[in-house]
């Protein structure tokens, strides 16, 4: 894209979009609420359950809606078997105060931690990932 274009203003005014949330479809969707609230601290905000589709939406965050941007949780109550992750999800972020102890107890809880803290390769950023229940990748960036 030329730097015409990109500082071109958009047919529509963004200036007031803000992201809402992510969704992610989960198996179990008790262990996923658990995970979620317990090991990272977010709220339960919402939960619905939609009978004609069968399915259930939880809605888990640091804070409210309104303000803040939030993971859904869609858990269809048919599925047989585990969701495969695919090759196109990366990972969400979550900025923590001190990655090393946030990790030391996920671990003992349990947690899957495939890349434990510490700086990375390319970059002054301390980081880790971690794994929610269903294998989707969470990175932990220290902030202090």
């Amino acid at each position: 894209m030329s730097t015409t274009a990109m500082e071109e203003r958009p047919a529509v005014d963004t200036s007031k979009f803000r992201m809402l949330h992510t969704m992610i479809r989960v198996f179990d969707l008790d262990k996923s609420i658990d995970f979620y609230t317990r090991h990272l601290g977010m709220k339960l905000l919402r939960r619905t359950d939609y009978e004609s589709g069968r399915f259930t939406l939880a809605f888990v965050g640091y804070g409210d809606e309104s303000a803040n941007t939030v993971i859904e949780l869609t858990h269809n109550w048919d599925q047989a078997e585990p969701y495969t992750i695919g090759s196109g999800y990366g990972h969400m972020a979550i900025g923590v105060p001190d990655i090393y102890a946030t990790c030391a107890g996920m671990e003992a809880e349990g947690v899957k931690i495939p890349r434990p803290p510490g700086p990375m390769k390319h970059g002054g950023s301390v980081i880790a990932f971690i794994e929610d229940p269903d294998g989707y990748k969470v990175e932990l960036i220290e902030k202090k």
